[in-house]
């Protein structure tokens, strides 16, 4: 039998351990010079042990089985199924369509894609059972795997508007349609819309439950996994430990309403740490973004391209944007080991932490009325709008840093010819419900004083 090589070491304690970096900070305060409070008040020490290590938490991540996703938007409909050809022969595994009106003639879009073996996912911009019911006929008829991604309270919250339908509200229109299809995944939760607003991370776990638990309350049968469209920012841990809280917490929602189905998590890199100037480092940060996705239990991931704010669709891009996640899939063996921060005492305990904070913010959300009151109150957005006013104040101060933005830019970067789209917050004035939850980049103010300049 083998010997033990460890036993020749006499254990070391975390207070011991301590004790010794204390030697070595010569006088300076411990809590003060090492340990850091994040925006979720979550206390991060220097170094975790088996002492932190109190509670596992089963989260079953399968990261073997990661799809890397391309997005297309229905434009042209030749063109949208020529791309779509061609991202899977480039290493697409999955699409994610965005239909943008219901005359798109769906059944020659899918005709000639290979559906038993792509994952779809559509986007729609509007609300119709007749165009869903068609997916459905196809999905049956080619056993395919197709997720709808219908998310009336994502509009409501994004739009300020429901959906125009001809049923009484929207969720009407889901209930008809979860009776009515039988092949299709159609609830779907836009939890990036939190993220890209400003909202920390327990406010994105939290408020996408209570989002997702006002389906569970008001759609009788729900039997296909819902898809949380996740967005992931640069915290590398954090982010790995968010994923994994978000299916701890689903699975303890799902099971009061005999819901048995894991969620499907479709995750994205968010928009909100992007830059204009200094592009290339977009490349940078997605990557680290797409590796924290992988890590934390992704079930399928569609990269951002580093030129997405301010370029319109284009084939490097994409192609890029692709080969990242497929450099970590091929080459980096991201895709070797299911449950890869399993084991990790800092992650378990971040993991631990998001999903009890989150719990109890939830848990919040239900005693005062649940998520849909908040919305409709205001209260959801205003929360959400104080955490991104904190982190925007920490980027303007230097204390938050995006490397080419407020932290060595390069003053001989010029963009102000290189813009086919407009990177900001755009005003449409219009009567709505509510006002809606704004999606805004951190750098953007100080882009647009750096554009005036040019």
């Amino acid at each position: 039998m083998a010997k033990n090589l460890f036993d020749d070491f006499s254990p070391v304690s975390a207070k011991l351990w301590k004790q010794k970096i204390q030697f070595e900070l010569k006088g300076a305060d411990y809590n003060e010079t090492l340990i850091w409070n994040s925006p979720e008040d979550i206390k991060v020490k220097p170094f975790y042990d088996k002492e932190d290590f109190t509670k596992k938490n089963t989260v079953s991540t399968k990261a073997t089985q990661f799809k890397i996703c391309q997005n297309i938007f229905v434009y042209d409909l030749e063109k949208s199924i020529e791309k779509g050809l061609d991202s899977i022969h480039r290493g697409a595994e999955s699409l994610r369509f965005t239909i943008p009106e219901e005359n798109v003639n769906i059944t020659k879009l899918l005709d000639k894609l290979p559906l038993e073996n792509i994952p779809i996912y559509f986007h729609f911009t509007f609300l119709s059972i007749d165009f869903v019911k068609k997916i459905d006929a196809i999905a049956k008829e080619k056993k395919a795997t197709i997720y709808c991604l219908l998310d009336p309270i994502g509009q409501l919250a994004k739009d300020g508007n429901w959906y125009k339908t001809q049923e009484k509200n929207n969720f009407e229109t889901i209930e008809k349609l979860s009776i009515e299809t039988n092949s299709l995944s159609i609830i779907s939760i836009n939890s990036s819309l939190y993220q890209n607003a400003g909202a920390n991370m327990v406010q994105q776990i939290a408020y996408s439950m209570a989002h997702a638990n006002e389906y569970f309350n008001r759609i009788s049968t729900i039997n296909h996994p819902i898809v949380f469209q996740i967005s992931v920012g640069g915290n590398y841990f954090f982010e790995i430990a968010k994923l994994r809280a978000f299916r701890i917490l689903f699975t303890l929602i799902a099971k009061e309403y005999n819901h048995n189905f894991d969620c499907h998590l479709l995750v994205t890199p968010t928009k909100r740490n992007k830059t204009i100037y200094d592009y290339n480092v977009n490349m940078l940060r997605t990557t680290t973004e797409c590796m924290s996705a992988i890590l934390g239990g992704a079930d399928t991931i569609a990269n951002l391209p580093y030129d997405a704010l301010y370029h319109k669709d284009n084939e490097f891009g994409d192609r890029i944007a692709r080969n990242q996640l497929l450099i970590l899939k091929e080459e980096s063996y991201f895709d070797k080991v299911d449950n890869p921060a399993d084991g990790s005492y800092y992650i378990e305990n971040l993991t631990n932490q998001l999903a009890e904070k989150a719990l109890l913010l939830f848990k919040d959300i239900e005693a005062n009325g649940g998520f849909l009151k908040q919305l409709n109150d205001g209260l959801i957005k205003r929360k959400i709008q104080e955490s991104a006013d904190s982190e925007q104040a920490l980027f303007d101060s230097g204390k938050e840093t995006l490397l080419g933005t407020n932290k060595y830019p390069n003053k001989n970067d010029k963009m102000k010819g290189e813009l086919e789209l407009f990177p900001f917050i755009k005003i449409k004035p219009r009567k709505t419900l509510i006002t809606p939850i704004i999606e805004k980049r951190l750098a953007e103010k100080l882009e647009q004083v750096r554009l005036s300049e040019e």
